[in-house]
Formats: structure tokens, C-alpha cells, sequence
């Protein structure tokens, strides 16, 4: 059978769409590519610094070493990677660039990345001249102190912020009166705004106990434990595959149970379960999953006294606050800083920080901009 060869402009290209975070089946469909071995070779390689292998020949004879003819291209290919890898990393952090270029930005920018990437690249990547740089550079940029508190209460939250929510905590800092208005034109002018990601919609599991929706989307409770949602979805973003189970008090939005595995199982579901002490009557709220349909949680909530609820079959906007945040932890904690190759255990630790901080620290703005705990204890 004859072998499928590719030019270096296709290696490249699969690199770059694997450092933006593209599944290999993603890339082999979108390059055309007969094999996922091929990308997850070519992964290796430029992991492993010998990038110069994307333009040798096939055979035996080149996989030990370089060739004359790839050992003069090595330099140039390491040079074309490092520029593709530098505009995936500038045009994450700043977006929209166009004409109306702010020059305070562009100067923290390339102060920020200048370790990692020659300012030359930076800025020929961002199209701007070095003379408007180093004359940004050296005049004496002055903020006013709304615009420095502003930048300062986004940085602290990770640009997760909405205008209105950062007005609620400029509010609480600030002696003085703090206009929404005001702070979304700071936001805009210094690209501040909340960072968001294209939502993804989950195909539903098999039914075996179904059950009826009795919350019909109306997700309001009077007291704490009297309706909970649940539900579980993939970290994808260490060294395997894990899943996280979470049960949600829908009183407060807190996150009052969850459970990290390696294995989508019954155990999952039901040892998260088996973390609460619920009174009799509380109303549990799934999606129909197969490990939520099973006899076995069947059971377990019977057990407990507790009364089930599940969602129309493919409605996720039925379980919407879990799935809400079940995003919003992934969107703020992973695909806007995404670390490639990231152990089990930093995804584990990284996980169980951001719970703690959304249930302690995170204000919403439908409980008057308190936190879920705050909240809770106010309502006390």
C-alpha cells in the first residue's frame, strides 16, 4: 500500500491547531489526514524539539538523525512554529486589535511576553511599528484612579467580570459613586471585557427509571436543601480523562457536594450523593443519564427520602444553573488558560480551588452580588 506524505505546511498547520487546543480527530478531518498517528507523531516531535523532522524524507535513514538538506531548514521551520506560536498566545490575551489601537495595552502586552518572545515578533504579529512602540513605551501613561481600580478588580478575577459585576465590587471599594456606564467604557477602552466560549450541547443517555420534571425550569427554593441539581461532565484536560459529579443547591447556587473520578460510574453519582445528610422530601433534579436512570441511584434516593426529578430527554436547558456552571468552571479555569499536558493532579487541584472560590468569594448578580455562602448566611 502506498504511504500518504504531507507537506511541511500541513505538519505545521496540525501543530498549530493542536497548540489551540483541537482534538487530533478535529485536525484530521479539517487537514485531511488518513491517520491520527500521523499528528500524534508529528505532536511528539515538535515536543521533543526536532521540529527539523517535518521536512525530511520518509525512510529509515533520517530517523536517527538530520540530514545536509533538513539541517539547513531546521532553523528556519523552529522560526515559522515559534511565530505560529506566539500569535496563538497574543491574540488570545488581546482581541479585536485594529485601528484604534490602545497604547496602554499594547505596552503591558509585549511587557508581559518579551520573556517568552522577541519584541520584534510581538509587534510585527500585531502589525505595529517599533517607533510607535517605544514612543508608547517611554511617554509617562497616566491612569486616572477609576481606571486603575477597573483594571486592578478584572485582573483579580481573572477577566471573568461582566461590567455590571465589576460595578458591584467597585461599588463596595470605592468612597465614592461608581457608574455602570463609566465602568464599561473603561472595560471596552482597556479590553477588559468577560471572556466567554461557544456553548456545546451533550447527547442524552439511555432511560430505564425515568421519572417526571417537576421543576419545569422554575429553579427558585425558599429555603437551603429543599431543591438540589446535579449533574456530571468531563475534564478532558489531563493525562486521561476525568469526570466530576456535582450537586448544587439551587437556593444559592452552592456547590454543596462533588466527587472527582477517573471512571464515569455508578460509584460516582452515589458516593456524591452519599456526602449530604438531606431532609426528607428534597427534590433531587438530573438530566436522564444512564447512572440517574439506574436502579441502583433509583434506591439510594428512596433510601434517603429523597424525591426525583429529571429533565426532558436532550433539554439541557432543563438542568440549566448546573450546566451554567459546570461551563463557567471550565471557561475560567482551563480553555482561557489552557496548560497542555497538565498532570491529573494540578487539574484535580485547579478544580477543587475554583468550587471553593465560586462558593466563598464569587458574587452573582441574582443574589444581590453576594457570594453563594454570603448569601446564604445573610438569609439565615
Amino acid at each position: 500500500m502506498k504511504k500518504m506524505t504531507y507537506s511541511v505546511e500541513i505538519k505545521i498547520k496540525a501543530i498549530e491547531m493542536k497548540l489551540q487546543g483541537y482534538k487530533t480527530r478535529e485536525i484530521i478531518n479539517t487537514l485531511n489526514i488518513k491517520s491520527e498517528t500521523q499528528v500524534i507523531r508529528w505532536w511528539k516531535w515538535y515536543r521533543d524539539g526536532q521540529s527539523y523532522r517535518f521536512s525530511q524524507p520518509m525512510g529509515k535513514q533520517y530517523a536517527y538523525g538530520k540530514s545536509q538538506q533538513t539541517s539547513n531548514n531546521e532553523e528556519q521551520l523552529k522560526m515559522e512554529l515559534k511565530r505560529k506560536e506566539a500569535e496563538i498566545e497574543i491574540f488570545k490575551k488581546v482581541q479585536g486589535i485594529g485601528k484604534a489601537v490602545v497604547p496602554e495595552v499594547i505596552v503591558e502586552l509585549v511587557n508581559e511576553l518579551k520573556s517568552k518572545y522577541t519584541i520584534s515578533l510581538i509587534l510585527d504579529i500585531l502589525n505595529i511599528p517599533k517607533s510607535n512602540y517605544y514612543r508608547w513605551k517611554n511617554k509617562k501613561i497616566k491612569m486616572s484612579e477609576d481606571e486603575t481600580e477597573i483594571i486592578k478588580i478584572c485582573k483579580e478575577h481573572k477577566f471573568t467580570y461582566g461590567y455590571r459585576k465589576v460595578t458591584a465590587v467597585a461599588k463596595r471599594n470605592f468612597d465614592r459613586p461608581t457608574n455602570h456606564k463609566k465602568v464599561q467604557r473603561i472595560m471596552q477602552k482597556y479590553k477588559l471585557q468577560c471572556r466567554v466560549k461557544v456553548k456545546k450541547h451533550k447527547r442524552p443517555g439511555n432511560v430505564y427509571y425515568k421519572t417526571d420534571n417537576l421543576l419545569n425550569r422554575n429553579f427558585n427554593a425558599e429555603k437551603p436543601l429543599e431543591v438540589l441539581l446535579t449533574d456530571i461532565t468531563y475534564l478532558p484536560f489531563g493525562n486521561s480523562m476525568l469526570y466530576l459529579s456535582s450537586i448544587m443547591d439551587a437556593y444559592n447556587g452552592e456547590i454543596i457536594a462533588y466527587k472527582i473520578s477517573e471512571q464515569q460510574n455508578q460509584s460516582l453519582v452515589n458516593d456524591t450523593l452519599n456526602q449530604l445528610n438531606l431532609p426528607s422530601g428534597c427534590i433531587l433534579h438530573s438530566d436522564q443519564g444512564s447512572v440517574y436512570t439506574s436502579y441502583e441511584y433509583y434506591a439510594l434516593c428512596k433510601k434517603q427520602g429523597i424525591i426525583r426529578s429529571m429533565s426532558r430527554k436532550g433539554t439541557p436547558a432543563d438542568n440549566a444553573p448546573i450546566e451554567c456552571f459546570h461551563s463557567s468552571l471550565k471557561c475560567e479555569s482551563f480553555y482561557l488558560n489552557k496548560e497542555l499536558n497538565s498532570s491529573n493532579d494540578i487539574v484535580i487541584d485547579i478544580v477543587e480551588n475554583y468550587i471553593k472560590n465560586y462558593n466563598k468569594v464569587r458574587i452573582q448578580q441574582k443574589l444581590g452580588y453576594l457570594s453563594p455562602i454570603d448569601y446564604r448566611k445573610l438569609a439565615a
